[in-house]
C-alpha cells in the first residue's frame, strides 16, 4: 500500500534514466477508477531489500524504477476515460544490461503487476499466473517454484 504523501524523485535514491527506451505496442487495457489513480499517483517506494520496484508519478506520468539499481525500465502515461484512467502510451526499456527483456506481452504483464499488486496491494492473481506462465514455457524454466519466479520479477506479495 502506500503512504498518504506522494513518492517524489528527491524522496528517492538515485534515478536513472531508461538506455534505450521503446513504445511498448502491447498495452494494458485495464481502466483504473478515480480512486485508483489516486493511489497510483502516491507512488511507491520499496520499503527493504525485498521489494524491487519504485514508482513515481508527476502529472499523468507514472514512472516505474528497479529498487536496487535506480535504472528506470517503464515510463507510462496514464489518460482519462469514460470509468477512469487507461494507460495511453508506455516506454519500456530495451538495453539487456539494465531490464530482462522478454515480449512486449511480458513487459505489459510486467507493468500491470507493478502497478496492480505492488502500488495498489492487490493479489493479483491471474496476472501472477499469465507471469509465470510466460517465464516457466522458456527452456530451462519449467522446474523453477512459482515462488521463486514471482520473487525474483517483481517481489509480490504473498497472499493467503
Amino acid at each position: 500500500m502506500t503512504s498518504s504523501s506522494p513518492v517524489t524523485r528527491s524522496s528517492l535514491q538515485e534515478l536513472v534514466p531508461m538506455e534505450a527506451p521503446q513504445s511498448l505496442t502491447d498495452l494494458p487495457t485495464r481502466v483504473w477508477d478515480d480512486d485508483e489513480w489516486k493511489r497510483i499517483k502516491l507512488g511507491y517506494a520499496a520499503r527493504g531489500m525485498d521489494e524491487k520496484w519504485d514508482v513515481l508519478v508527476e502529472g499523468q506520468v507514472a514512472y516505474l524504477h528497479r529498487s536496487w539499481t535506480g535504472f528506470a525500465v517503464f515510463e507510462v502515461t496514464f489518460s482519462s476515460v469514460k470509468g477512469g484512467w487507461r494507460i495511453s502510451e508506455a516506454l519500456v526499456e530495451s538495453a539487456q544490461s539494465r531490464q530482462r527483456r522478454g515480449s512486449h506481452r511480458y513487459a505489459r504483464v510486467l507493468l500491470e503487476l507493478v502497478l496492480s499488486n505492488v502500488v495498489l496491494g492487490e493479489p493479483a492473481i491471474d496476472l501472477r499466473d499469465e507471469m509465470v506462465a510466460l517465464l516457466t514455457s522458456k527452456p530451462g524454466n519449467a522446474e523453477v517454484p512459482t515462488a521463486a519466479i514471482e520473487q525474483s520479477v517483481i517481489g509480490l506479495r504473498s497472499y493467503s
